[in-house]
């Protein structure tokens, strides 16, 4: 089983949640609640990354990781980007300096007046 095989599995199960019962799943309760939300979380758990990393506890530091891609993945899904369009970019990016990568990319790739557009079934 592959790395990119959890996460194609995982974006599948994300939006999957969509119509869910915000009662019943932690992820439609998420998506539910909007970007908001789902940002919040990742605020925390980046911090609860960051405080892991200081304290150099390496299973802390796993466990911590997981949370924080599975709430980013959320955010993804919430504008329904899948697993394949990130996967494809790191793809693109792979071979290339950070530097000129960054140098490489277009102010406002992807947006409609400088923000990504929401899908509209997720408004509840």
């Amino acid at each position: 089983m592959s790395t990119e095989d959890v996460l194609f599995r995982l974006s599948e199960t994300l939006a999957s949640r969509r119509d869910a019962d915000p009662e019943r799943s932690y992820t439609a309760r998420l998506l539910a609640g909007g970007p908001d939300s789902i940002l919040k979380k990742i605020g925390e758990e980046s911090a609860e990354l960051i405080m892991a990393a200081k304290d150099g506890e390496r299973a802390s530091i796993v466990y911590e990781s997981a949370d924080l891609i599975y709430h980013m993945w959320v955010l993804l899904s919430f504008y329904g980007i899948g697993a394949d369009e990130v996967l494809g970019e790191l793809r693109r990016r792979e071979g290339t300096s950070g530097i000129d990568e960054k140098k490489s990319r277009p102010s406002s790739e992807g947006k409609i007046n400088g923000k990504l557009p929401v899908l509209q079934d997720r408004a509840r």
